[in-house]
């Protein structure tokens, strides 16, 4: 699990693909690797990748054929900077929200415009994934925690912080790049809840369309 607060900038200095799958290495920048070992998680670009090797420098990590599918990782080339973020832990403060690193596809952005200090993204997300994205809602941006401001059928607005953008890949997108997101993990369980066709039995949980509207879950 992850919270979406990058920790440091990586550089990609590898890249080995086997088949359909590719081993990666990653020079892992500022971020501090000294409670870091074999089978621990990396967010990379928002995709939590497990490490298979420790470096001096940085780490070697696997993507599997299904994750290069559903992911940006299938244009990467080395040199590529790339957005890291450690698992949490038990004392970790959840400054973004809960992200668990499995991208869900990827966007594209349409529009940077400058909006004073800040950089303003339009985006359009693929159809299947649009509902679950929803005005002042969360979500992941090549493992960037943001908050939706603005929302028009598949697409959808961010705002990027001087901060942010200063210590992210963001800061350098601009209209026709392709980002990996990761849509809020509550909107996916909510839909589980409500919709009986995803249910394997009968809802037996109590959980209803009127709970939750009742609960302010709903607008």
């Amino acid at each position: 699990m992850f919270t979406g607060i990058i920790e440091a900038l990586g550089e990609i200095t590898k890249l080995q693909r086997q088949a359909d799958d590719i081993r990666l290495t990653v020079n892992s920048g500022k971020l501090d690797l000294s409670d870091v070992k074999l089978g621990d998680s990396i967010a990379t670009n928002g995709v939590c990748l497990t490490v298979v090797e420790c470096l001096a420098t940085g780490y070697v990590a696997d993507v599997s054929a299904e994750t290069v599918a559903l992911t940006c990782f299938a244009n990467y080339q080395v040199g590529q900077s790339v957005n890291l973020e450690k698992a949490v832990t038990a004392n970790t403060r959840l400054g973004g929200h809960m992200v668990s690193g499995h991208v869900d596809g990827i966007a594209t952005i349409d529009e940077r415009v400058m909006r004073g200090q800040a950089i303003e993204f339009w985006l359009s997300a693929p159809q299947s994934l649009a509902r679950y994205i929803a005005h002042k809602g969360s979500i992941t941006i090549d493992g960037v925690s943001l908050t939706v401001n603005e929302v028009k059928g598949a697409q959808f607005r961010l705002t990027i912080v001087p901060h942010t953008a200063a210590e992210t890949t963001l800061v350098n997108m601009q209209a026709g790049d392709k980002v990996n997101i990761e849509v809020d993990l509550i909107a996916r369980y909510l839909e589980r809840l409500v919709d009986p066709s995803a249910q394997a039995t009968q809802n037996e949980s109590g959980v209803t369309m009127e709970l939750l509207a009742k609960s302010g879950f709903m607008g």
